[in-house]
């Protein structure tokens, strides 16, 4: 796991982690970081309190782990939504 993340980095982790649709999946790809590692960034960033609801919360949830997903599982995007390619910020 890299160790030196930047506290922006650290932030959109735990966004993303937060974020019911995300999967650790998509953290993994972005960040090089696997569900155990984003799991004990989670706990060293938060309080212990908010560490424990988010566990219980994702633990098991179908839409935070691909494989768990189902195949046929149609994807919305709001019209609105910018697009986001791995986490750049695109210039204008």
């Amino acid at each position: 796991m890299k160790e030196n993340f930047t506290e922006r980095e650290i932030d959109r982790i735990i966004e993303m982690a937060w974020e019911d649709r995300t999967p650790f999946e998509a953290i993994e790809f972005q960040f090089g970081v696997t569900e155990a590692e984003v799991i004990k960034i989670m706990k060293r960033e938060m309080k212990a309190s908010s560490f424990r609801m988010w566990r219980k919360r994702v633990q098991g949830r179908s839409t935070k782990h691909q494989k768990l997903k189902p195949e046929n599982t149609k994807r919305f995007k709001s019209s609105r939504q910018k697009h986001i390619s791995h986490n750049k910020i695109s210039k204008r």
